[in-house]
């Protein structure tokens, strides 16, 4: 009988020892998940165009833009985030109205600190007081400077036409709007494709001649030109098959060229070519046919977002029976509204037709 007792209480004490250990395999293997579920929900993962893996927290909440601050700009406000950009245009900007756009899209910006001096350089004890949760940049430069401060930085270069989808698709990974930017690049396409369609009759002979740029300075700046010019069914006088990103000319070039419209670059020019007799016979003088390219959230004839609305534009200049201003103007106030989340009045849809 004490045998049996002595045997109960060893089995007893065997199912305590063995419920035991199991508890604390399983508080181990819980406190485990626990770490890794949580280092999973506070930092993930992007790979910039440079092939870099920058750690990123979960959440973005401020977001600063150096270097080609509009065009990064124009970024990070097409995914509807505007509001996260934490640092004012450099002084470099701020000179002329010439972007006043960019304070409708981000008002933060007026309040803001600048983080580079006149120069470019950038203000490193700035940036590390405002503490941003992820850096843009556009040069190797910058983008180096900041991550050896200890700054989540990623590098977009937009080179050829078709970056602007490996930029978006990396930012909209970086500010978990994938879906916007899949959207914003559907959106792209199917525009391009509209354009195409509406000039697709044009007979060779037909097609307008165009020059865009500083042209009194004989300067094209943007490689890019050489595309939207010809997706709006125009032929660019300057497109000589270059892979450079600015191109000098001639005066003599532009007379040969005899342009049909002129696209500029910058308002102030205009004044310059209708002063100048040298320009007297070109027809796009003559016809009063010189457009000054829209500055909204950046350069429409440069390296945008807006780069869609560019191609529609020119449509609308040079062949306004294919897309009338007021298709344009729909067009214009759906990608702000769509897009930057602002709705544009007519006025101001009136001032960037121009």
């Amino acid at each position: 009988m004490k045998l049996s007792k002595k045997i109960v209480a060893l089995l007893l004490l065997a199912i305590l020892v063995i419920a035991s250990l199991t508890g604390c395999a399983q508080s181990t293997t819980t406190g485990t998940n626990t770490a890794v579920k949580s280092q999973q929900t506070t930092e993930r993962t992007v790979v910039d165009m440079a092939g870099r893996s920058v750690k990123l927290p979960v959440e973005i909440k401020s977001i600063a833009t150096f270097g080609a601050v509009g065009v990064l700009n124009g970024f990070v406000e097409t995914l509807g985030e505007g509001d996260k950009i934490c640092n004012e245009m450099p002084a470099s900007f701020t000179k002329t109205d010439k972007w006043k756009y960019q304070y409708v899209f981000a008002p933060q910006l007026k309040t803001s600190p600048v983080l580079q001096d006149a120069s470019g350089a950038i203000q490193m004890e700035k940036v590390l007081q405002t503490k941003p949760d992820l850096c843009l940049a556009m040069t190797k430069e910058e983008t180096d400077q900041l991550a050896a401060q200890g700054q989540n930085v990623l590098y977009l270069s937009w080179n050829q036409t078709d970056d602007i989808k490996k930029c978006i698709t990396i930012l909209g990974e970086a500010l978990n709007k994938q879906d916007i930017a899949s959207d914003y690049l559907a959106y792209f396409d199917k525009t391009v494709a509209k354009a195409q369609d509406l000039t697709k009759n044009l007979k060779d002979g037909d097609k307008k001649k165009v020059v865009y740029g500083s042209i009194n300075t004989f300067t094209q700046p943007h490689l890019i030109a050489e595309w939207w010019i010809p997706m709006a069914g125009g032929i660019s006088m300057t497109n000589n098959g270059r892979t450079a990103q600015s191109l000098t000319y001639s005066m003599e070039d532009l007379l040969k060229w005899n342009p049909d419209v002129m696209i500029l670059s910058d308002t102030s020019i205009n004044k310059d070519i209708l002063s100048d007799s040298r320009f007297a016979n070109i027809p796009a003088v003559k016809n009063n046919k010189i457009f000054s390219v829209p500055c909204v959230a950046h350069v429409w004839g440069n390296r945008t977002t807006e780069q869609p609305l560019t191609i529609l534009w020119t449509v609308n200049k040079l062949y306004p029976e294919f897309e009338t201003t007021e298709a344009l103007k729909q067009d214009i106030r759906y990608f702000y509204s769509h897009f930057f989340k602002y709705t544009l009045s007519d006025e101001q849809i009136q001032e960037i037709i121009g």
